[in-house]
């Protein structure tokens, strides 16, 4: 193993802890091996844990193909089987290794019933994303499934409001009716818009009132989640200000 992937699977590991502190020693165990076989980076959000299993992102995948020199990537949409009308998108993505590669071929559907309400009204985007997530696992023999095709996070979900509570005090790890657990939720939301998690974490935990974000109520936690879902799409730019705020001040040398 050379000196950078040391490194990265160090990196990986102390961070994974923060994030996943409740994973088996066998899931620690597959993110050696991932890290090893495809240098996929934790922090730059190239790989999710989703409920103890685990899953490469889109910018894992592109990650991947940059590495090796991917030549080209051509998606096309299916115009015949899509129904704009519907909100129902099928493209058709062809990943080029090589200038002689004949191409691996993928395809990615979207409409409203099977993406998040996040990115409702972009199922044309997600379609395209799907399609060429899938092109380049065939090209490049990525076994795991990307984030993006998951269809615990595609189907229409519920408003967190309507969601059922839990009893007591089940802080962000519980689920419920098959919808993800919390801190997966929280994951995806942190991912997709490119967020610090530990400043997301402190601003979650003085959003509910505790000292961490461990001790924060089901409810508490779902009212952060909504809220900084609602930040994200309205204002990015101000809500990493805010985050910002969050920052612990370096330490002046003695």
């Amino acid at each position: 193993m050379s000196n950078h992937e040391a490194t990265l699977l160090r990196q990986n590991l102390r961070l994974v802890k923060q994030l996943y502190p409740t994973l088996a020693q066998r899931d620690l165990r597959s993110l050696r091996d991932l890290t090893r076989a495809h240098r996929l980076s934790l922090s730059r959000g190239e790989i999710l844990c989703i409920d103890g299993k685990w899953y490469v992102t889109h910018a894992g995948l592109l990650r991947i193909a940059l590495r090796a020199r991917c030549f080209g990537i051509r998606t096309v949409l299916q115009e015949r089987q899509s129904d704009p009308v519907a909100g129902r998108w099928i493209f058709r993505a062809t990943v080029f290794k090589s200038r002689r590669s004949k191409g691996f071929v993928g395809y990615g559907d979207a409409d409203p019933s099977n993406t998040s309400s996040l990115v409702r009204g972009a199922e044309m985007r997600v379609a395209e994303t799907r399609a060429v997530n899938r092109a380049l696992r065939k090209a490049y023999g990525i076994g795991l499934c990307s984030v993006e095709e998951l269809g615990s996070f595609s189907s229409a979900q519920k408003p967190f409001a309507a969601m059922p509570r839990s009893n007591g005090n089940s802080g962000c790890n519980g689920s419920s009716n098959g919808q993800p657990r919390l801190r997966d939720q929280l994951c995806m939301l942190i991912r997709q818009h490119n967020l610090d998690p530990t400043l997301v974490k402190a601003y979650a935990a003085d959003f509910c009132g505790t000292a961490t974000l461990k001790e924060a109520s089901r409810d508490r936690v779902e009212a952060f989640i909504a809220e900084l879902a609602t930040a994200a799409k309205k204002d990015r730019d101000a809500l990493v200000c805010k985050l910002n705020s969050y920052a612990q001040p370096a330490e002046a040398n003695p």
